[in-house]
C-alpha cells in the first residue's frame, strides 16, 4: 500500500492533485483512519494519461429535452451512475425525464447514451424548484416516481458504516427531503445490506425523533428505521426486502435493500420473482456467468490485468476457485497478513465458475480482497463482460477510463432488478393483481422484510428498556 505522498512521487504531481482523484474516484484507494492508501496493484495500471484523462472540465447540466407523458409514468432520477436502473424502468414502460449524477464519468456516460433526458449535478445544490425546472415540468403533480440509490459507503457492512454521520449520509436525508417535499406517488430507495443495520451517526433533532422513547444512535438498524418513519409521516405507505438480483433474472448474486414508498391506498407488493436456484414452480433457473457472456468476442476487450505476483496464483485455479483452493503449503505465502484474518475471505484469488451466476461485482476487479478473474483466461473480468452481468446493452458506451468504466458498471443497479421494480409499480398503479410466492427467499439472509425489520428493532428498543429499569432497580433508582 502507498501513502498519497509516495503516489505523487511516482506519477510527478502534487498530494492535493492525488487527493483530488482519490475523492472523484479515479484512483481507487482505501481510507485507513486519516490516511488514504492506494494499492500497488492499482498504480502498476495506472499511466500518465489516465490521469489527464481524469481531469477533464466539467460537463453542463442540462435541461430535458423529453416531454410529460400523460400515458406512462414520468420518473426523476438520482444518483443515476450509468443508469442501469434507469434502463431497467425504461423497459417496464416508465418515462425517464432526468437523471442526477454528479460524477464527471458517468455523466458523459449519460449525455452519451440519452440525448434528451435532463441531467443535474450534485443534488446538495438543488432545490425542488431547480428540479422540476431541469425536467422540464410545471408543477411537482407532474412527477409520478422518483428513484434513487444514495452513495452507499456510508452504510456498507465493508466500510466504517457512520450512517449519516458520514457526508453521503446527509446526501442520503436530503434524498429524502426531495420526495417529502415534491411527493411523487412512488419513491423507490435501493441501498446495500448494511443499511438495515446501521445505527444513525448524528444527532437530528425534528419532529420523528421526539417521537422516539429511546436515543437512534444507541441501536443497530436506526438508520433505515429512522427513514421508514420520516417517508410514512409525509403519507407514504412502505414496503421493502433485501433482494438478490438472480431471482429476477439478473446473472449475478447481488443482493441490496429496495424500498417502495406510494402515497396510494395499498402498499406496492414485495417485487414478483421470475427466477429460483432450481427453476421450480414455474419459475426460471439462475442464469449463469456462461449465459451472460455468451457471443462475447475474448479477443476485443478491455480490461486491467493482475500484478504478476497475484498472477501467480490465480493461474493455479480452475473455475469456481479461490484461495483456498491453492495447495495448503502455499496459502500462508499466497495470502500474506491477510491469512490470519477471520472469516471465508472468498474474494481473494477469485475465479469465477461458468455453471453459477457472478458474485456480487465489485468497481474495480483486481483488487485484493475482491477478485474476479474470468474462468479460464488469466485476467479480471473484461468492461464488456462486467456489462453483461449488469445486464447493460451492448451499445451502451460507457465512458471514461477503464478504472471509471469499472465503477459505473461496479455501482450500477442490474437491469433486470430495475425492471422487475419498475413492473410491480406499473402493476400496482394499474390495479394489477400479481402472482404471490408465499415464503419465498428472496435472499440468503432471513428476517430481511419491513415487517420483520420493525418486530426486531422494537424487540431490541424493549430489550434495553428492560435491562435499564433492572439496572435503576438494582441502584435503588
Amino acid at each position: 500500500m502507498l501513502s498519497v505522498t509516495e503516489v505523487a512521487e511516482h506519477f510527478k504531481c502534487s498530494e492535493q492533485y492525488v487527493r483530488r482523484l482519490i475523492k472523484a474516484g479515479k484512483i481507487q484507494a482505501e481510507r485507513i483512519g486519516h490516511t488514504w492508501l492506494v494499492p500497488d496493484e492499482v498504480i502498476e495500471e495506472i499511466t500518465i494519461e489516465d490521469l489527464k484523462k481524469a481531469s477533464v472540465g466539467k460537463t453542463e447540466d442540462r435541461i430535458s429535452m423529453r416531454k410529460h407523458s400523460k400515458s406512462k409514468l414520468n420518473v426523476l432520477s438520482f444518483f443515476s451512475g450509468a443508469m442501469g436502473l434507469d434502463i431497467g424502468l425504461e423497459r417496464a414502460g416508465m418515462n425517464v425525464l432526468m437523471a442526477c449524477e454528479k460524477d464527471e464519468a458517468s455523466r458523459k456516460t449519460i449525455l452519451k447514451n440519452e440525448e434528451n433526458v435532463g441531467l443535474i449535478g450534485d443534488v446538495l445544490d438543488y432545490s425542488a424548484e431547480d428540479i422540476l425546472k431541469y425536467a422540464n415540468l410545471q408543477s411537482s403533480e407532474q412527477v409520478d416516481v422518483i428513484v434513487g440509490g444514495p452513495p452507499c459507503q456510508a452504510f456498507s457492512t465493508a466500510g466504517r458504516r457512520m450512517g449519516f454521520q458520514d457526508e453521503r449520509g446527509n446526501v442520503f436525508l436530503k434524498f429524502i427531503d426531495l420526495i417529502t417535499t415534491i411527493k411523487p406517488k412512488y419513491a423507490v430507495i435501493e441501498n446495500v445490506r448494511g443499511l438495515m443495520s446501521t445505527p444513525m451517526g448524528i444527532d437530528v433533532n425534528d419532529e420523528i425523533t421526539k417521537s422516539f422513547t429511546f436515543d437512534p444512535k444507541d441501536f443497530s438498524g436506526s438508520s433505515l428505521y429512522y427513514v421508514t418513519k420520516r417517508l410514512e409521516s409525509a403519507g407514504y405507505r412502505i414496503t421493502f426486502n433485501l433482494y438478490s438480483s438472480a431471482n429476477f433474472g439478473v446473472p449475478q448474486i447481488r443482493e441490496r435493500v429496495v424500498i417502495v414508498c406510494t402515497l396510494l391506498h395499498e402498499k406496492v407488493p414485495y417485487l414478483t420473482p421470475s427466477h429460483n436456484q432450481e427453476g421450480t414452480d414455474g419459475l426460471g433457473k439462475w442464469l449463469t456467468f456462461k449465459d451472460a457472456v455468451k457471443g462475447l468476442d475474448n479477443e476485443k476487450v478491455e480490461h486491467v490485468n493482475f500484478s504478476e505476483k497475484r498472477l501467480k496464483y490465480i493461474k493455479l485455479l480452475k473455475p469456481g476457485q479461490n484461495w483456498r483452493d491453492l495447495p495448503p503449503e502455499i496459502q500462508p505465502e499466497a495470502m500474506g497478513n491477510s491469512y490470519h484474518l477471520g472469516g471465508g475471505k472468498t474474494g481473494f484469488y477469485r475465479r469465477l465458475a461458468w455453471d453459477r451466476p457472478a458474485p456480487t461485482l465489485v468497481t474495480h476487479p483486481a483488487m485484493p480482497a475482491t477478485e474476479l478473474a474470468h474462468p479460464t483466461e488469466d485476467r479480471p473480468l473484461s468492461v464488456e463482460e462486467y456489462k453483461r452481468v449488469q445486464q447493460f446493452p451492448d451499445e451502451w458506451a460507457i465512458q471514461g477510463t477503464t478504472i471509471d468504466k469499472y465503477r459505473q458498471i461496479g455501482n450500477a443497479v442490474p437491469v433486470g432488478l430495475g425492471y422487475a421494480i419498475g413492473t410491480e409499480i406499473i402493476n400496482h398503479f394499474k390495479n394489477k393483481t400479481t402472482k404471490k410466492f408465499e415464503n419465498f427467499r428472496y435472499s440468503r439472509y432471513t428476517n430481511t422484510s419491513d415487517v420483520d425489520f420493525e418486530k426486531d428493532f422494537l424487540s431490541q428498543v424493549k430489550s434495553f428498556h428492560n435491562k435499564k429499569t433492572t439496572y435503576n432497580l438494582e441502584l435503588g433508582f
